[in-house]
């Protein structure tokens, strides 16, 4: 093999040298007294054995000895769980070992990374009057302004499950869909979602949340046939909304949030005058509420 054959490899090629230099780094911060275990005879090296970590996540010396080594080996989810439990990683770095691993993340709750904290819930209501909401990739409200629980349908959901977008828009009756050109703006929120399923194609709550929707729409069920994928991204999109003197036009603007991989916030600011006139009238009204 010649140099550059050796160093233009495959992603899985660039991936095992990774997950194998990353294993060893993570068995060597945990010592046999963290995981209650007698110290024993002096160790030449920090941290646990290779023997240590396979017996404790219940696992096959010589088949954690593989993982270890990078080699091509096959790894389920539930093995790769024990592994990280046992060397202690954290949530970005179970989701890293995953990634390495060539395995699609299972977050190990579902409720995990549900709910926002107050700062970025008291960002959303200072941007009132604009609408503004924190969606994940599956189009799961995690939070919510005033302003857009008035613009659209949030039907309160029974835990464990919240409310979703995607759910509410395609099953609402036709007629009290918020968004004028429903037909031109439900398949690119489809799109939107295929784009974020691609990480998490296997994981029980996106196969049941997708299931679930194409059975009972038949409309979602064709547009997820359909395969097209975009990104998130900004668009102008149209509304009615009651009380508003005529449609209102606004542009939603998508915004990362530090620490919540996969979510963002979406604010709606007017696209037209006659809109902004109608987010101003409300703000005034806010002011003038004692």
């Amino acid at each position: 093999m010649t140099t550059t054959e050796r160093t233009t490899g495959g992603p899985q090629d660039r991936r095992r040298p990774e997950l194998a230099a990353f294993l060893r780094s993570r068995r060597a911060r945990v010592s046999p007294q963290d995981m209650g275990m007698p110290a024993g005879p002096r160790r030449r090296t920090p941290g646990l054995r290779r023997e240590e970590v396979a017996q404790l996540s219940g696992v096959g010396v010589t088949w954690y000895t593989w993982l270890e080594q990078g080699r091509p080996i096959n790894a389920s989810p539930q093995v790769l769980d024990a592994v990280a439990r046992t060397l202690r990683l954290d949530r970005p770095e179970r989701e890293h070992l995953y990634h390495l691993a060539d395995v699609a993340f299972a977050p190990a709750h579902e409720d995990a990374g549900r709910s926002v904290g107050p700062q970025v819930q008291g960002i959303l209501d200072s941007l009132a009057p604009l609408p503004a909401v924190v969606y994940n990739a599956r189009f799961d409200l995690l939070a919510t302004n005033a302003p857009y629980r008035s613009l659209f349908i949030v039907v309160p959901t029974p835990p464990p499950r919240v409310p979703n977008a995607l759910r509410t828009l395609f099953l609402a009756p036709e007629g009290t869909c918020p968004l004028v050109n429903r037909e031109a703006e439900l398949p690119v929120m489809v799109a939107t979602l295929r784009s974020g399923y691609g990480r998490h194609v296997g994981e029980p709550a996106w196969e049941g949340f997708i299931g679930e929707l194409a059975a009972a729409s038949p409309f979602f069920a064709g547009l997820w046939e359909s395969g097209d994928v975009v990104p998130p991204g900004s668009r102008v999109k149209t509304f009615r909304c009651d009380g508003a003197p005529g449609e209102l036009r606004m542009t939603s603007t998508s915004l990362s949030i530090d620490g919540m991989p996969e979510c963002r916030i979406v604010v709606y600011s007017p696209a037209d005058d006659a809109t902004r006139a109608y987010l101003d009238k409300d703000r005034d009204i806010e002011k003038s509420r004692p």
